[in-house]
């Protein structure tokens, strides 16, 4: 699956910081669970990644809106 295809996979996402200092993103959903570990800077890193492709996506909204 690639990243511009639509699925009806529905999963949970719950983001956290851990006991050991670690930020955890925890995916479960179809009878999977994935707990991925960042330390804090790979964390920061991840956001400002979301942040772009969030622009990026109002973007192509605005653009598909004209």
């Amino acid at each position: 699956m690639g990243i511009n295809k639509q699925s009806d996979i529905e999963a949970n996402l719950q983001i956290g910081p851990t006991s050991l200092g670690m930020v955890r993103l925890y995916i479960e959903g179809g009878g999977v669970e994935i707990p991925l570990d960042f330390d804090p800077d790979e964390a920061d890193e991840i956001a400002e990644e979301i942040r772009a492709a969030a622009a990026g996506a109002r973007a192509m909204a605005k653009k598909g809106k004209r």
